[in-house]
Formats: structure tokens, C-alpha cells, sequence
């Protein structure tokens, strides 16, 4: 997508975002949601890539076992025996307590490395992500100067997905910081795709709705979820997510 002369940008952080107080609630709380995040043109911009330009695969685990991506063409040709298979295994891990997550997913930087789609707008977004504007925000709100670059999926919840409980405790691959750039429209809590955060007797401590327009930036580790979509939830959580990493 060009971003020439007369065009909306891509990209186009909120002036008026008031940063020593958004740092001063992170420094409290470990977690803030950064509403109105981007300018209202580029946010309808970039919610319409995800809306309409994303092809848009499918991402799922069970237990120890390695995450498995499935891209937009094979998930185009996947029976109805394997989707039985892996809706029982999700929901033998769930039974169990174990760790389970299914969402759609395009993974922006693998395709970006890969070349998947050269000059796809999700391309150029990434870039953006990891340009100074959004690096220098979330340099100032967190305090970590030491952030230099983040890795970006973007993610589709629909009616079923779910991610379970877990920590981000990849310190060793510097992880400091999770994110979640909301583009869910006109959300209401009881359709869930809440994240959610838990102290160590796993009640909630925080939940943040799903919103339009607004960054999530939350300390890893930190234990959180993000909870099951219901059935009849007319309308899809879509975000960008990723971690702000030292390395």
C-alpha cells in the first residue's frame, strides 16, 4: 500500500495520547489500555485490511505439545475428520487443565522473513510496528528504553476460540513486554474475548474489553488469558498482537 501524497496513512500515532499518565499507570499496575491509540483514519484503515485484505489461517495447541499454524490454502482443504480430531483434543485439554489456545492467525513476521505476500499491507505494517513513532511510545509508557523491536501475528477470534492461561515467561528470547492492538468493533462482555489477568489464587485482578483503536501493553510475566468466545457472538475480536522485545 502506498502511503503517497494525499493517501490516508497506514500509520498515524494520536498527538493528543497524554504519556506521563499512561506511564504512571503502567508503573502501578504492570498493564495499561492505551484507547484512541491511532489517528481515526488509520485505525478504520488498518481494521479494514484485517477485515477484508487477510488470509487468514488457523493457529491452535494442546498441552506441551508445538503450536501448529495451518495457512489459509490447507485449512481450505482440511476434512471435517481432522477438524473433529483437533475440536476433541482442545477439549480433552481444556478438561485437563492444560494449556490450549485455537484462533485464526496470519503470522506477520514469518510472512514478511518468508515473502509470502511481498508488498501486502500487513508487510508494511509490521515495518511500522517496529518503526521509531510506536517504538518511542512504548518506550516512554513502559520505561524500558532498552526495547528495540517486536514481533507482530495478526490474530481473529471467532465464536469457539479461545487462549488459555499462561505467562510469556520467554525472558531468555527478551521478552518484555506483551501486546494486543484492538480493532474490535462495538464488543459486549457477554460475547467473552476478554483479557483477562489472575493473581496466584487464580481470581481476576483485571479485565480489559475489547475495543476499537486501543493498545494493550501489559509486563511479561503476567498470568492472563483470554477467554472463550460464545457461540453466537455476531462479530469477530480482531487484533494485532506480538511482544516488545531488549533483543
Amino acid at each position: 500500500m502506498d502511503e503517497t501524497a494525499g493517501e490516508i496513512p497506514l500509520f498515524e500515532i494520536n498527538p493528543a495520547l497524554d504519556r506521563a499518565s499512561l506511564a504512571a499507570r503502567f508503573a502501578a499496575e504492570g498493564r495499561v489500555q492505551i484507547r484512541d491509540v491511532l489517528t481515526a483514519r488509520t485505525a478504520d484503515t488498518i481494521a479494514g485490511i484485517l477485515e477484508r485484505e487477510t488470509p487468514w489461517g488457523l493457529a491452535s495447541a494442546v498441552g506441551k505439545e508445538k503450536p501448529t499454524v495451518h495457512r489459509a490454502e490447507a485449512l481450505r482443504t482440511m476434512n471435517d475428520s481432522s477438524r473433529a480430531a483437533l475440536g476433541e483434543r482442545l477439549t480433552h485439554a481444556v478438561k485437563s487443565g492444560d494449556y490450549a489456545f485455537l484462533y485464526a492467525q496470519y503470522p506477520m513476521l514469518q510472512a514478511y522473513l518468508e515473502r509470502w505476500q511481498p508488498d501486502h499491507p500487513l508487510d508494511l505494517l509490521l515495518e511500522h510496528v517496529n518503526d521509531q513513532p510506536l517504538m518511542e511510545l512504548v518506550r516512554d509508557v513502559t520505561n524500558m528504553p532498552e526495547l528495540v523491536k517486536a514481533d507482530a501475528q495478526a490474530t481473529l477470534f471467532a465464536p469457539g476460540h479461545f487462549l488459555s492461561m499462561h505467562d510469556d515467561s520467554h525472558v531468555a528470547e527478551g521478552w518484555r513486554v506483551a501486546y494486543v492492538f484492538g480493532f474490535a468493533r462495538e464488543w459486549r462482555p457477554d460475547w467473552g474475548g476478554y483479557l483477562m489477568f489472575y493473581d496466584d489464587d487464580d481470581d481476576v485482578i483485571a479485565g480489559l474489553r475489547p475495543r476499537f483503536n486501543t493498545l494493550n501493553l501489559f509486563a511479561v510475566p503476567q498470568r492472563h488469558n483470554v477467554t472463550y468466545v460464545v457461540p453466537s457472538a455476531p462479530v469477530r475480536r480482531l487484533a494485532i498482537t506480538g511482544w516488545f522485545r531488549d533483543r
